[in-house]
């Protein structure tokens, strides 16, 4: 498989292990060309005949920090290019859940909105514990549309889930793992370290043993996923309508605090 046409994602074969890393500037934010090429790669890195597991990080210091502001405002403006990336929306998180190979998280800084949604829809999340990890979509006045509604329930249950999403607070990779959302916290000079002995427990197993594991696992988040995300990314489209959506981005740009009406 070749990946020379992806612009924001970058790409090295190490043996069998495809490493994937978001790469769109400093805290790779999510813009139209990067959501477009979500929604894809995780398909062809399925599909690529010379790799068993992926790892997917960020480049940088960031693993993937949310959506752009000037892309939120674009699609503010008009509000076509906000339906026009739903198709896209969903095919991100169904693109991870249908994948067969194991993907490894390394999760190396701060993600946040879509990019956490991406992580933990990873099968094993190994982050720096000094990353910060958290779905702040409704402090830009959106809902938590994009998968977050999906898997946080069930990864650290309902109560704690909805609390972190109807907050937005974001927490320490240390916290992550002490709560069970991801799979392990380490100092970030173990990092690497941490994620290879990882990649190299699960490759030590027969292939198709570990790939239909995978997929047996996930027909149960597949199934989540197929009920939520029609309805959360209506009502996600619908808050993007709302005027505190656009006075929660002015604020966040002018570096103020915001002052919704409820509307």
């Amino acid at each position: 498989m070749n990946f020379d046409k992806y612009e924001r994602l970058t790409f090295e074969r190490r043996g069998r292990v495809l490493w994937i890393s978001i790469d769109a500037g400093p805290m790779n934010a999510v813009d139209f060309p990067l959501h477009e090429e979500l929604a894809h790669v995780f398909y062809e890195a399925q599909s690529d005949d010379d790799s068993d597991l992926i790892v997917l990080t960020g480049a940088g210091r960031a693993f993937c920090a949310g959506g752009d502001m000037d892309w939120f405002q674009e699609m503010i403006d008009d509000p076509a290019k906000f339906r026009g990336i739903t198709t896209d929306a969903k095919r991100i998180v169904n693109g991870l859940l249908e994948m067969e190979k194991p993907i490894v998280c390394r999760l190396n800084g701060a993600a946040a909105g879509l990019g956490a949604s991406i992580a933990l829809l990873c099968d094993v999340i190994i982050a720096d514990e000094r990353a910060l990890i958290g779905d702040p979509h409704v402090k830009v006045g959106l809902v938590a549309g994009d998968g977050g509604a999906v898997i946080w329930p069930q990864l650290i249950g309902f109560a704690r889930a909805k609390e972190m999403l109807l907050t937005g607070d974001m927490l320490r990779g240390s916290e992550a793992a002490a709560m069970g959302l991801i799979n392990y916290a380490v100092p970030t000079d173990e990092l690497d370290a941490k994620v290879d002995e990882m990649v190299g427990k699960i490759l030590a197993n027969p292939r198709w043993a570990v790939r239909w594991t995978k997929t047996a696992v996930n027909l149960v988040l597949r199934d989540i996923a197929n009920k939520v995300m029609e309805p959360a990314i209506a009502y996600e489209v619908s808050s993007n309508a709302m005027k505190d959506r656009q006075e929660a981005i002015s604020a966040f740009v002018e570096k103020r605090a915001p002052n919704y009406t409820g509307e």
